[in-house]
């Protein structure tokens, strides 16, 4: 397999354009959530994101990876509206370090935020450069040329010139400031949805390649030794029977592997080694968790607060309080962690299912102790991610083996590895104790959730005495010992673990008061856009006012992320007897501003929403003592096709606002729905995710 050219040499062949565009005007203010940095700085050589070809065809380059989320269809669309080309001839160059500009990773619904506006930005400022070159080449005032396909033409004169013929192998180097992109009723592209998705005939013809689908001449396949359990100590190994298969043991730096050109041979060998474990004796299991979480927890930290809590409970003629729990959750993605690396000439190609190709080439190169010039990432394709795939160990194996090895080296993990080495969504606590006045308006709210973290955390709600507080979470940095394994980010992280907890007990005093769950909610309520969402949700739902539980089995839930604002409202049934929850409705609206491409949204809330109902109903991380109890999907249920439920979606047109994140806030209200919809069937409440049929039934032996 040839080695493919470096972003210089690609440039470098044949005509095209080069384009240098300011910097300045790319200091794009971070939205939430917090935990991104203030402040996302991108390349000042912004020809990195285009290339037109003599041909008229553009090239797109952009270090965002395509996770099935769209990101190759919806850019595409951004720098073919404002550079005044045809969707169709933009070709996107995605996710490789070689030819990409840097970008931090395709995590945290970024992609429409932060990094769309840099891309229509450079589209704009390109064109109207062009424009200014055909101004010159055709004789006529800028303000009289036309745009369309990358063709500028001039009606006066009849005469016209492509975009590929103004440049001839030229480089521009002029630069405009200020150029405006365009206003939304100019929009011929973005904001309309493409028949079809840049990666929709690779995928389904089966030409698409992940990382796993690498062949190299001479590639050997890596098994890697895995503990029994998460802190376990290796005592002793013996190897001896595996060697006798022929394959080529290594052992570096506390990683035990066996190599072999043949995967199944490599299976076999990596059985037939003997290791001896200290395992370790922890007492902490999926049941004792959550106290444990407590106990070695920081210490709280302020989120936010108003008022005075003493003076809301002196107002409160009612106190309620309850504990909201959230299991681990695995990523569970279709593909799992998988990497080819090849070293030749000191130079070093690493294909990687990865989020964050940049982040994976710097840990490569510090791995191998060389400069991150001489490692290549390239991760076009992504089975899915979901936050699960931000970091790329088996890119750092992958590199450190082939270099002991001296030819190409694959590393796949298998299930059940993809279960043990995850780095799954954190097992969360909730208390939450609040106070109602004798007319059913909330005047105290005291939230404090342990393991999560603070995304979400602070209530959506206009509540006039308040105080959040958060002990512990996703991002690292917590006491040793107080989450048994890795955790990190998952679909929306803390958020989708603080909404349900809201939304939970927004119904519990929404009952308590008597009131209907929609006018509580809209009478503490002051924002527009939540509003917005909530009553179009509620509207199209067919939501009819009564106080729970009406025994309907209805219930709604609102949040936000990322300046996204997202409501739900489904309809369950519920089997007392087995204590199984069945979803047969839902309906959700979204609010992200500009939506870049509706149908592309719609798909990415269709999933979200099957996802939820996967954290919500039956996916929990068993464990015991550092041991992962669940290695595949026999005891570790995700959604089937037999579960979904009648799913419509409603986009709020907010094209005057800037595009907002989209691919992780339909995720957040599916708890709190569900788990209001159970209560207002049943007549009692699960505190805890996920709602299995056994915790079904203990509520209704507690009731």
């Amino acid at each position: 397999m040839k080695s493919a050219a470096t972003r210089r040499e690609f440039l470098a062949t044949g005509t095209g354009l080069f384009v240098f565009f300011r910097a300045e005007a790319f200091q794009i203010q971070q939205p939430e959530p917090a935990r991104l940095p203030q402040r996302v700085s991108f390349p000042t050589d912004f020809n990195a994101y285009l290339r037109i070809a003599e041909d008229g065809r553009v090239g797109c380059f952009t270090g965002k990876v395509e996770l099935g989320q769209g990101a190759m269809t919806s850019l595409a669309q951004c720098l073919a509206e404002e550079l005044g080309v045809a969707y169709e001839a933009v070709d996107m160059v995605v996710g490789d370090t070689g030819l990409c500009p840097f970008d931090m990773g395709t995590f945290g619904s970024m992609c429409s935020p932060i990094f769309s506006p840099v891309l229509r930005a450079a589209g704009a400022e390109a064109r109207a450069v062009l424009l200014r070159m055909a101004a010159e080449r055709l004789g006529a005032p800028v303000e009289r040329l036309r745009v369309k396909a990358g063709v500028i033409s001039d009606p006066a004169q009849s005469r016209r010139v492509t975009y590929g013929e103004l440049v001839r192998g030229q480089r521009i180097e002029r630069h405009l400031e200020k150029v405006p992109v365009k206003a939304p009723e100019e929009f011929q592209i973005i904001h309309h949805s493409p028949e079809r998705r840049k990666d929709g005939l690779d995928k389904v013809t089966g030409k698409a390649r992940y990382a796993g689908d690498v062949i190299l001449p001479g590639m050997l396949c890596a098994r890697i030794l895995t503990p029994p359990a998460h802190g376990a100590t290796l005592k002793s190994v013996d190897t001896a029977a595996a060697e006798r298969l022929g394959v080529r043991v290594v052992r570096d730096n506390g990683t035990i592997a066996v190599l072999h050109e043949r995967r199944d041979v490599a299976d076999r060998a990596l059985g037939l080694i003997q290791a001896q474990y200290e395992r370790p004796h922890t007492g902490v299991d999926d049941r004792s968790i959550f106290e444990h979480l407590e106990k070695t927890g920081p210490p709280l930290e302020p989120a936010g607060e108003s008022g005075n809590l003493a003076e809301g409970e002196k107002l409160s003629a009612s106190i309620l309080e309850h504990t909201y729990l959230n299991a681990y959750v695995a990523h569970a993605c279709m593909e799992t962690h998988s990497a080819v690396a090849r070293i030749e000439n000191g130079k070093v190609t690493v294909w990687a299912s990865t989020q964050a190709p940049f982040s994976a080439r710097g840990a490569v190169a510090q791995a191998l102790g060389i400069p991150q010039e001489d490692v290549r990432i390239v991760a076009r394709y992504v089975g899915g991610g979901f936050g699960g795939k931000s970091a790329a160990e088996q890119a750092v194996d992958a590199a450190r083996l082939a270099r002991i090895a001296g030819r190409p080296v694959q590393v796949v993990r298998d299930r059940a590895e993809e279960f043990f080495y995850d780095t799954f969504r954190p097992a969360a606590v909730v208390k939450i104790r609040s106070g109602l006045t004798g007319a059913g308006k909330i005047a105290l709210w005291d939230y404090r959730v342990w393991g999560a973290g603070n995304g979400g955390a602070r209530t959506i709600y206009d509540l006039p005495n308040q105080h959040t507080a958060f002990s512990g979470n996703w991002q690292g940095g917590n006491p040793p010992g107080m989450h048994p394994f890795g955790v990190g980010p998952w679909r929306a992280p803390s958020v989708n673990t603080n909404t349900f907890a809201h939304e939970s007990h927004m119904d519990v005093l929404a009952a308590k008061a008597g009131r209907d769950p929609l006018q509580f909610r809209l009478d503490h309520l002051a924002d527009a856009r939540s509003r917005g969402v909530l009553q179009a949700a509620a509207e199209h739902f067919g939501w009819k006012p009564a106080k729970g539980p009406s025994g309907r089995g209805v219930g709604m839930a609102l949040g936000i992320y990322s300046n996204t604002r997202v409501a739900g409202c489904v309809e369950v049934e519920v089997d007392k007897a087995s204590g199984r929850v069945r979803v047969k409705r839902v309906v959700v609206a979204l609010d992200q501003g500009l939506t870049l491409n509706p149908e592309g949204m719609r798909q990415q809330m269709e999933g979200a929403i099957v996802m939820g109902l996967g954290y919500t109903l039956s996916e929990e991380v068993h464990f015991r003592d550092g041991e992962v109890l669940d290695l595949n999907f026999d005891s570790y249920p995700i959604p089937r096709f037999s579960w979904l439920p009648k799913i419509e979606t409603i986009l709020i047109e907010s094209p005057d606002a800037p595009a907002g994140a989209g691919g992780e806030p339909p995720v957040i209200t599916m708890g709190g729905s569900i788990a209001n919809a159970v209560f207002d069937a049943i007549g009692t409440r699960v505190f805890a995710l996920p709602i299995t049929p056994e915790r079904v039934k203990e509520a209704l032996r507690r009731a």
